[in-house]
């Protein structure tokens, strides 16, 4: 009676082979979670944008909110809602910047992307600490 098993040398091609298919695979893996967690920091950032304008237009004099809502919460004032839930940056300890001048109604709100070669992304200015290699996402008042 014959028995038929691999061998060694078959279990370790097939290892290695496996090895550098994964290999291969996982950088683009993270590089597109990388993208769509930049997707929904821009997507955020917009809309916080829009819901400022219309708080603006609410207010008398027009002014810009003094600090950005705690994430997560209702940002509201005197019965108009303009977000259901304030948005947070989607990486846990990543936050959003936001500076304000309402003396001339103008604001800067930014984010760090982790993906440096977006194209929407520029170098870092002042409300943002990103890291040295980093490049932000800025959105200014419309």
């Amino acid at each position: 009676m014959i028995k038929r098993a691999f061998t060694l040398i078959e279990l370790l091609v097939v290892i290695g082979i496996i090895g550098m298919l994964s290999a291969l695979l996982l950088p683009n893996f993270m590089g597109a979670r990388e993208r769509a967690r930049d997707s929904q920091r821009k997507s955020d950032l917009k809309q916080i944008q829009k819901a400022f304008e219309m708080y603006k237009q609410d207010q008398s004099p027009p002014s810009y909110p003094s600090q950005l809502p705690t994430a997560g919460s209702v940002f509201s004032y005197s019965g108009n809602v303009y977000m259901n839930k304030f948005p947070s940056d989607p990486s846990p300890g990543k936050q959003y910047y936001y500076t304000v001048n309402n003396n001339n109604l103008t604001y800067t709100l930014c984010a760090c992307l982790e993906n440096i070669a977006d194209p929407d992304g520029v170098p870092c200015i002042s409300p943002c600490s990103c890291a040295a290699n980093q490049k932000c996402y800025i959105v200014n008042q419309p």
